[in-house]
């Protein structure tokens, strides 16, 4: 068995990596890497440690001719590649040519090949936008309101509709939750994203190792042809109970292993209040049922870091002006951190992440005056956390029937609800066939059922135009009960902007036409 794998160099895919060739019937694994003297580095190791049986290719996922090379011959292409905040928010370029361009390059290789090998796409739970209280649960077929200037989330939603639409022998799309990793607290002391993190924002995490697992379970129980139901879906991937938590939890555990908390070291107003990404997966066994990859939970990562790097612990012995002097308030300073925006008054960025530009003298200073889902404010977070089926989103259809059983009367009405019509003549044979629909806006477009019903797409002209990428769902969301039931979660009907990156890479406002 023959493999390719992008993405080996991150965290997702050196787990991958190692575990896939843990599987005896593993002939080789084919891997790209950008030139780098970084990445030279680490080929050496990987020669050292695989011999033949790993192939390195240098060179950049956007050229096509690389991805043909890559390709070539094997039985599966697993992409894991994928520039990730913060550097798609300083680069909204590196994340275009690799988030975009590099997956449309692949696929096409993929398309021009015969026999195609088996693709599987790792997409990411951010295209789901911004999640608090109200509905913290999320699954397949969701809206995807990815959150305003959201470089990352705008390119990905791009790539894995061009994977839907691609007619691909046999695909597979897994959307990504959060991800542990043993770099994690280094990451996120480097800038100022940390606090982006809403404090009710629903996490559910799993690990780099669990998702490392996830690829080894596919290939293995796959190679086997013991589930030849998992290909043509998307699925999200999720960490279970043990990883279900909200973003307070998350930087309170973090800091906890030198001694601290969020509360000792930060105040409420350091943190945004909408406009982050994240939700509790309400359909996570889908994909756990046929990989059993679910195994490491929350706690238990945060104790294996504190054992893994002791020196963590000296952070109990420093003083708490100390670390806000050297480390914290550096990062409240940093050019991407939500204090700094509103100091600046930087008018698009303060009215995305906190709805209206006068909100500092708003903002509670006390931890007293914030209510938190962690905290029992919103019910009983136990229960909350662990009932799967809370508040779901509706879809606008009968879920209870297949996708390939609805009548044509059934897909106008699931059209309706998304503020737009059905312009089939007839319901499609099956799931698949691209049909013609038309938006509230008039735009028609072709797009299979299972695209827009199964995996939550609409309108690709007014969710992800090519240029000047504009988010416009305040309007958007007046025309469709589908974005209404979660855009007002976090906005209100008053709210009437058009967000937008201009041909400069700047982040813009404007007030929008109704």
């Amino acid at each position: 068995m023959k493999i390719a794998m992008t993405g080996i160099s991150g965290n997702m895919g050196s787990e991958a990596l190692k575990q896939t060739f843990e599987l005896p019937t593993v002939e080789m694994i084919r891997v790209i890497l950008r030139n780098s003297k970084k990445n030279k580095i680490l080929a050496k190791k990987l020669e050292k440690t695989y011999g033949k049986k790993i192939q390195i290719v240098y060179g950049s996922i956007d050229n096509q001719e690389i991805c043909n090379a890559i390709v070539k011959n094997m039985d599966y292409v697993i992409h894991m590649a994928a520039v990730i905040p913060p550097l798609s928010d300083n680069s909204p370029q590196a994340s275009f040519t690799c988030n975009r361009k590099g997956t449309v390059a692949l696929v096409n290789a993929i398309k021009n090949i015969n026999p195609q090998p088996k693709f599987i796409h790792i997409s990411t739970i951010a295209l789901y936008g911004n999640r608090n209280e109200k509905h913290p649960w999320g699954r397949v077929g969701d809206p995807l309101l990815i959150s305003p200037f959201d470089a990352y989330a705008k390119d990905k939603l791009f790539a894995e509709r061009y994977v839907l639409e691609a007619d691909l022998d046999n695909w597979a799309i897994l959307r990504q939750t959060a991800m542990l990793h043993p770099n994690l607290f280094k990451d996120n002391i480097s800038d100022g994203l940390m606090f982006h993190t809403s404090l009710n924002a629903p996490l559910e995490w799993v690990t780099s190792y669990d998702s490392g697992r996830l690829i080894k379970h596919i290939i293995k129980r796959d190679s086997n042809d013991e589930v030849p139901q998992f290909w043509k879906k998307i699925y999200n991937i999720g960490g279970g109970l043990g990883g279900r938590y909200t973003g307070y939890d998350t930087i309170n555990e973090g800091f906890a292993i030198i001694g601290g908390s969020i509360e000792k070291f930060f105040k409420p107003n350091y943190f945004s209040t909408r406009n982050f990404h994240g939700i509790w997966i309400a359909d996570g066994d889908r994909l756990n049922d046929l990989f059993y990859y679910q195994n490491d939970t929350f706690k238990d990562f945060w104790k294996q870091i504190a054992k893994a790097h002791p020196m963590f612990a000296l952070g109990k012995l420093a003083p708490k002006g100390l670390l806000n002097l050297f480390l914290f308030n550096r990062l409240l300073n940093d050019d991407n951190s939500p204090s700094r925006w509103i100091k600046n008054n930087d008018e698009p960025k303060v009215l995305a992440y906190f709805g209206h530009t006068n909100i500092g003298n708003t903002l509670p200073k006390k931890w007293e005056d914030v209510k938190l889902l962690t905290k029992g404010d919103f019910g009983d977070f136990e229960n909350i956390r662990k009932d799967t089926k809370t508040n779901l989103l509706a879809h606008g259809y009968d879920e209870s029937k297949p996708l390939n059983t609805l009548t044509l009367e059934e897909l106008q009405q699931a059209a309706i609800f998304r503020g737009g019509k059905c312009l089939a003549e007839e319901a499609p044979e099956n799931e698949y066939v691209k049909i013609k629909w038309q938006c509230s806006e008039g735009h028609i477009f072709e797009s299979s059922v299972y695209t827009v019903l199964g995996g939550g797409h609409w309108c690709p002209e007014c969710t992800m135009p090519d240029k000047n990428f504009s988010w416009r769902f305040d309007y958007l969301s007046t025309k469709s009960p589908f974005f209404a039931q979660l855009w007002y979660d976090s906005h209100s009907k008053e709210e009437n902007f058009v967000y937008y990156i201009d041909d400069n890479d700047r982040q813009q406002i404007k007030k929008d036409i109704l």
